[in-house]
């Protein structure tokens, strides 16, 4: 336990400051709910009811009146709806859209999650026994950078039997997942068969995984810069030129793939396996000169003659909505927001004030009756007569990105028009965002 406060003490968080805690009620996040109060922090208790089990709403009560009790902010949601299939990915995506609403409620830097030792363990074996890649059978970090956060995973030091002794000796309440006994998902194996072999073999068999990924993760970040400095090279404008691929090293060629993938798949990369690179160099080596592939989750991987196209397809999506984090790329449209200001008063580029808008923002589909108050112009304008007016096809009219706020103002169309809400340069604004279209020229905004 000791590593475990050490890690935490040496993150330097203000006691005034909020922290994200990811809490279902099981030993683990209880643990580490009482942990971090204890240190004096202030932790944020984000609880997801999923609806699965009839005692979550008691768990979900419990845990509202315990933070209560002891002056804990608490953050509750549930799941309504629960998809026939893949429930598992579901549920992680729903949660961790949640956490980030509260990322950006609280202003937060920190995302805690319960995480230990045995979770390692478990998530590297996974991995290698389903195949994976140099980063992926590393498993996963102490801290992750999110970008606008970073996610703390303090609990790695500890195993499961460590934390619920704990618990028990300090009458810790937490809940016990039934489900969790059962033999049915992948993990569960893994925790009730192999992981008390290796435990019988090293009690301190965590720390050596724990050791073993921090490892293969330095190794991986080195590699990662020299790859990255050649992707530069060889992967511009959504293409990557097979001529100069083809002079690269074998091994550095998968790594090259393997980085280049990852952009497409920010929180679902294990859906990509060692086969699908294998049948990206395939297409490469063909002496087809015109060949496509499609991945899992519908992106393409296109070969014209000398170059390959990567891209997410869009063209069978009739609609689909996104919470706007830093970036965003809707096929040959990407949404970056920037950091600094720059000289550009084209209709690539809007800045925003806050106070004036309804934060998180949205990308989404056009919607039937959608209307945009347009800047320099009396009223509002239909989104499909501007469309039209821009002479865009029906295909792209309908898959067009449109920034939104959460209170459903269309802010701005990228590329083509802003709303009311844009502000001049020089005024009191703290969003700047810049759409990136191929070919794309400075275009006075109207």
């Amino acid at each position: 336990m000791k590593n475990t406060l050490d890690f935490i003490k040496s993150l330097n968080i203000s006691d005034d400051e909020e922290i994200i805690v990811g809490v279902s009620g099981g030993a683990d996040s209880m643990f580490l709910l009482c942990v971090l109060k204890n240190m004096g922090l202030n932790p944020v208790c984000a609880h997801v009811n999923h609806n699965v089990r009839k005692e979550s709403i008691d768990e979900y009560k419990y845990l509202e009146e315990y933070c209560k009790k002891n002056n804990i902010v608490f953050e509750g949601t549930e799941i309504t709806e629960h998809p026939s299939s893949d429930f598992e990915n579901y549920a992680r995506m729903f949660r961790y859209k949640f956490f980030k609403s509260l990322i950006d409620k609280y202003n937060s830097k920190y995302l805690f999650t319960a995480h230990h030792g045995d979770d390692l363990i478990e998530t590297i074996l996974m991995r290698i026994t389903r195949g994976s890649t140099l980063n992926g059978y590393s498993g996963f970090a102490k801290v992750t950078d999110k970008g606008s956060y970073q996610m703390i995973r303090p609990l790695v030091y500890m195993t499961k039997d460590e934390i619920e002794k704990y618990c028990i000796d300090n009458n810790i309440k937490y809940f016990e997942d039934y489900t969790n006994k059962e033999d049915n998902y992948t993990r569960n194996r893994y925790r009730h068969h192999v992981l008390p072999f290796l435990k019988e073999e090293n009690k301190d068999v965590h720390l050596k995984y724990l050791f073993f990924s921090e490892s293969l993760k330095d190794y991986y970040d080195y590699i990662n810069r020299q790859v990255y400095s050649i992707i530069d090279e060889i992967f511009v404008d959504n293409y990557l030129d097979i001529n100069k691929f083809n002079n690269l090293d074998e091994f550095i060629k998968k790594l090259v793939l393997n980085e280049i993938i990852r952009k497409y798949y920010p929180d679902d990369l294990y859906f990509i396996e060692n086969t699908h690179i294998n049948e990206i160099l395939k297409v490469i080596s063909s002496d087809k000169v015109n060949i496509e592939l499609v991945l899992p989750r519908n992106v393409k991987v296109i070969k014209e003659y000398d170059k390959l196209y990567i891209n997410r397809d869009i063209e069978d999506i009739t609609s689909y909505s996104f919470e706007f984090d830093n970036k965003l790329s809707i096929n040959d449209i990407t949404i970056v927001k920037l950091d600094e200001d720059i000289d550009d008063k084209s209709n690539y580029v809007i800045r925003l004030n806050s106070s004036d808008i309804k934060l998180p923002l949205i990308v989404r589909t056009r919607q039937d009756g959608d209307k945009m108050e347009v800047k320099n112009m009396n009223g509002s304008k239909k989104v499909n007569d501007i469309f039209i007016d821009s002479k865009l096809n029906k295909r792209i009219r309908d898959t067009y990105p449109i920034v939104c706020d959460s209170d459903n103002n269309i802010l701005w169309l990228p590329g083509l028009k802003k709303s009311k809400f844009d502000i001049p340069i020089g005024g009191k604004y703290d969003i700047i965002l810049k759409c990136l279209q191929g070919g794309n020229e400075n275009e006075e905004e109207n």
